[in-house]
C-alpha cells in the first residue's frame, strides 16, 4: 500500500489549553490515515530536501527498497496543522459577504438573505455561487464545513455536488421553513413537503458520495421559521437516522428580538431550547449556532442533551447580536466549535472567527466576567479544530494529528524577512517596481524574522494569517488545494 512520509514541524491541540509542537518529526500516512508518528531529536534537523530518498529512508530506519513510498520535507518556517473546521456557514449567502446595511437580524433576512437564496433555484447561478464559496473555504484551510443551502431541494443538491467534486468534507442541509415568517414566495408549501424534501436531500448525499465524506444534515432554519408540525416531523427524521449518525443544525438565541419572538410563537414552551427539545431536536447530534442569550436553565438542558454550540463571534459582532460568554459554556462541559456564519459573518476564514473569539472574550472579561473569561491562542485553535470536530460528531476522526486519525491537514507557511533586505528593496516593493525574471513572494501579512519561537509564530499566524499562508490542503489524504 502506498505510503507518504511528511518530515518537519507539525503542531496540533493536545487539550483545550495545550498545543503540541514537534519541530523535528515524521508522520507516515497511508490510504488517508495516519499510520505512525515519530518525534525525533535535534540531529533530525540535518534532514532536508537535498538528501536523496535513499539517504532519508536510511536515517529514518526504513527499507530503502520499499515500494510506492513518497517523502515530503516541510520547508523552513512552515508547519503541518489539522484542517480548520467551520461548524456554521451559509453557502447560499456567499455573494452577500460583507453586506449588512443598517439592519438587525430579522430585517436583514428579509432585505438581503431571502431574495438571494430564492434566486439560487437557477442552477447556473447556484453552481457559480457554491463553487466560489467552497473553493474560497478550502483555500482558507477549511477541510470540514457544515453548510446551509436554501429552501430548494434542487439548489441544495447542487451544493452537495460541488462539495463532493471539490473534495471537501462537509455536511449539506436544506433549510426547512414553512411558517409565515418567510414570504410566500420563499417557504415550504407544507410540513409534509418540508420533511419529504429534507429526507430526499439526505438520501441524495448518500448517492452522490458513497464514502460518507459529504453527508446530509437536518436543517430547520430556526424555530420561528418552522411550524410545530414541521419541527415534529424533522425530529422523527433525526431519530430514524440515529444509527447512521445523522446530524441536525439550527440557530438558537442569536438575537434578543428573536428570543422574544420565540416566546410569542411557542408560549407552551418555557424557553427557546425547550422548543427544540419538545420536538426531539435537541440531541448529542445537534449543532446550535450562536446561543448568545441562553439562560442558566437552557444551558443545563443543552448540556444534559449533549448538544453542541457553534460560536460565531464575527457574525455576532457584525449584526450586533451580542457577545457570547463562551467560557461559561466550556466550563459547563458543552461542546463548542467555531462558525464563520457568512454572510452574517464577513470572512470565510475560520481564523478570523478564532481571533474574533479571543477579542470578544476580552470584552466579556472587561464587562465584568473576569480575566478567566478570556480565550487564549491555544483555546481558540482548539475550538477551530478539535472543538469543531466534537460538535460535528467527528471527534477522534479529524481535528488532530494522532495515529488512526484521518489526514485532513493544512500546510501553513510564511516567508522569512530577508536578513539583507535594505531600504532600496523596500522602496521598490512599495512603488511596485518589478524587473522581468525576478521572483516575487507573496507571503501574506505574517512576517517571520527567524528569532521567534514556534509558539510566537503560531500566535502571529492566528492573529494575522489569511489564505496566503495556507500552502496546501489535504482531505482524506487527497491533495485538494495547493499554491
Amino acid at each position: 500500500m502506498p505510503k507518504t512520509y511528511y518530515i518537519g514541524t507539525f503542531i496540533h491541540s493536545l487539550t483545550l489549553t495545550t498545543l503540541e509542537i514537534v519541530e523535528h518529526g515524521t508522520i507516515c500516512v497511508s490510504n488517508g490515515i495516519i499510520q505512525s508518528i515519530h518525534r525525533m531529536g535535534e540531529d533530525y534537523s540535518e534532514l532536508d530536501s537535498t538528501l536523496p530518498p535513499s539517504a532519508l529512508l536510511q536515517k529514518l530506519g526504513h527499507d530503502n527498497n520499499a515500494p510506492q513510498l513518497t517523502i515530503r520535507v516541510i520547508p523552513k518556517s512552515h508547519f503541518l496543522f489539522p484542517g480548520l473546521i467551520d461548524t456554521h456557514i451559509h453557502a447560499s449567502q456567499y455573494p452577500n459577504l460583507g453586506i449588512f446595511g443598517k439592519t438587525t437580524l430579522l430585517e436583514w433576512l428579509n432585505k438581503y438573505t431571502f431574495p438571494l437564496e430564492a434566486s439560487l433555484t437557477d442552477p447556473v447561478k447556484a453552481k457559480r455561487v457554491y463553487t466560489q464559496c467552497v473553493q474560497r473555504s478550502l483555500r482558507n484551510g477549511t477541510t470540514t464545513a457544515a453548510y446551509y443551502a436554501t429552501q430548494s431541494a434542487r439548489s441544495t443538491n447542487i451544493l452537495t455536488d460541488v462539495v463532493v467534486s471539490l473534495g471537501q468534507r462537509g455536511f449539506v442541509g436544506r433549510c426547512a421553513m414553512d411558517s409565515d415568517l418567510q414570504p410566500k414566495w420563499y417557504r415550504d408549501e407544507s410540513a409534509e413537503a418540508a420533511a419529504d424534501d429534507t429526507s430526499a436531500c439526505v438520501e441524495y448525499c448518500k448517492e452522490a458520495d458513497g464514502s460518507g465524506r459529504v453527508r446530509g444534515i437536518i436543517t430547520p432554519r430556526f424555530a420561528p421559521s418552522c411550524s410545530r408540525d414541521t419541527l415534529s416531523r424533522l425530529g422523527r427524521l433525526l431519530a430514524e437516522g440515529e444509527p447512521e449518525g445523522l446530524l441536525c443544525q439550527t440557530h438558537i438565541s442569536e438575537n434578543s428580538s428573536e428570543v422574544e419572538l420565540v416566546k410569542q410563537l411557542f408560549p407552551e414552551c418555557s424557553s427557546y431550547a425547550q422548543v427544540y427539545d419538545a420536538h426531539k431536536l435537541l440531541t448529542p447530534r445537534t449543532v446550535l449556532a450562536h446561543a448568545i442569550h441562553l439562560t442558566e436553565e437552557e444551558i443545563a438542558l443543552v448540556r444534559s442533551r449533549g448538544s453542541g454550540v457553534s460560536h460565531c463571534p464575527t457574525s455576532n459582532m457584525a449584526l450586533g447580536s451580542g457577545s457570547l460568554w463562551v467560557r461559561r459554556l466550556l466550563d459547563e462541559g458543552i461542546k463548542v466549535g467555531l462558525g464563520t456564519d457568512i454572510s452574517g459573518g464577513y470572512d470565510v476564514n475560520v481564523l478570523e472567527a478564532a481571533r474574533m473569539a479571543c477579542l470578544v472574550s476580552r470584552g466579556v472579561a472587561e464587562g465584568g466576567k473576569g480575566d478567566e473569561s478570556k480565550i487564549s491562542v491555544e483555546e481558540a485553535l482548539w475550538l477551530a479544530t478539535r472543538g469543531g470536530a466534537e460538535v460535528l460528531g467527528l471527534g477522534g476522526k479529524v481535528g488532530g494529528l494522532e495515529e488512526g486519525m484521518v489526514w485532513d491537514v493544512i500546510l501553513v507557511g510564511a516567508d522569512e524577512v530577508p536578513a539583507d533586505q535594505d531600504g532600496e528593496d523596500a522602496e521598490k516593493m512599495l512603488n511596485g517596481v518589478h524587473h522581468e525574471g525576478e521572483q516575487t513572494k507573496i507571503g501574506g501579512k505574517v512576517d517571520f524574522f527567524g528569532w521567534e519561537s514556534w509558539e510566537e509564530k503560531v500566535a502571529k499566524w492566528l492573529f494575522s494569517g489569511d489564505d496566503r499562508n495556507i500552502r496546501a490542503v489535504w482531505v482524506g489524504g487527497e491533495l485538494v488545494c495547493r499554491k
